[in-house]
């Protein structure tokens, strides 16, 4: 397999729906601790967590990582939010091309993704009965994902799509009518997968030869079940402690890379294990258990990358 590993700040609880003034991992630690346990890149974050411009350019080698995608969240179906919303497309495709000035190996994918809507975000996994998305929506959603597509290309990136749970691309079958009317390749996320009630292994052999980058997650999927049932939405998904390390959870990671490697992939896999802080935990304990299983997470894939 031709692909490189990168950690993420959302396996740290940094990430867009960290509480506001909550007290989160440094930036370098973080990055140390990555760096440390032999990944090759990160994820980018909440914009401005590891800084801008020069700044971000010469963090990243410090630590020696390169920068291998960040999240761009936009109301693809809604024409007049989505049009409100491309000033933020356009910052973070400035921070990407901030990333890349010191000519990286290989270039970071800016990753696209639905707003959804607030009935989907309290319903992870059962969106498509709660608030399914009309033809039209469908139409728009469409159209406004390939101009924010060109955007980045012109830019001089290639774009991945996302699916997520709560947003109106989460279901397989959501997922194949995207990709059947967009010209934009696929972020593999198996944990929002399995929140959807979908397979990874049948994804990767599904959807191989339109995935250009992976979000790999392990799923304590005894507990994300009972989360869902319970009637929670994300966040409570997030504070539940879902995600856990490889080898704690119920995914086939073999059989995933396996069938990833089957199709060639050539890019980034990017290890995700999202979780937020409680207020249980202190901040060094809960930055040393993140360390501890982040590099288990990377020893779990040293046999593929």
């Amino acid at each position: 397999m031709k692909a490189t590993v990168a950690g993420a700040p959302v396996s740290f609880g940094v990430f867009e729906l960290t509480p506001e003034g909550a007290e989160t991992v440094a930036a370098d630690d973080m990055l140390d601790i990555l760096a440390a346990s032999g990944y090759g890149g990160v994820d980018l974050g909440p914009l401005g967590y590891f800084g801008r411009g020069k700044e971000l350019r010469e963090r990243l080698d410090r630590f020696g990582l390169e920068l291998a995608g960040g999240w761009v969240q936009l109301p693809f179906s809604d024409d007049e939010a989505f049009e409100a919303s491309l000033p933020s497309l356009d910052e973070a495709l400035r921070v990407f091309s901030d990333a890349a000035e010191s000519g990286p190996a290989r270039l970071p994918l800016p990753t696209l993704a639905d707003d959804g809507s607030a009935p989907r975000r309290a319903a992870p996994g059962r969106g498509a009965v709660e608030d399914p998305l009309t033809d039209d929506g469908w139409q728009r959603l469409a159209a406004n994902a390939g101009r924010a597509a060109e955007r980045v290309r012109k830019a001089g990136f290639e774009p991945t799509f996302h699916h997520h749970a709560g947003t109106f691309v989460e279901s397989p079958a959501e997922i194949d009518r995207f990709l059947s009317v967009v010209d934009i390749d696929l972020t593999l996320d198996t944990g929002h997968l399995f929140i959807a009630g979908g397979d990874p292994i049948d994804a990767a052999r599904r959807w191989g030869d339109r995935i250009n980058h992976l979000h790999l997650k392990d799923v304590d999927l005894a507990e994300l079940r009972r989360v869902l049932a319970a009637g929670g939405g994300m966040r409570e998904v997030w504070s539940s402690g879902s995600f856990v390390a490889f080898g704690r959870g119920d995914i086939d990671l073999a059989g995933v890379m396996a069938a990833i490697d089957e199709r060639g992939f050539d890019g980034w896999v990017v290890v995700e294990q999202d979780v937020l802080n409680g207020a249980d935990l202190s901040l060094t304990t809960f930055q040393q258990q993140r360390a501890d299983d982040q590099r288990r997470n990377r020893d779990a894939l040293s046999a593929w990358a």
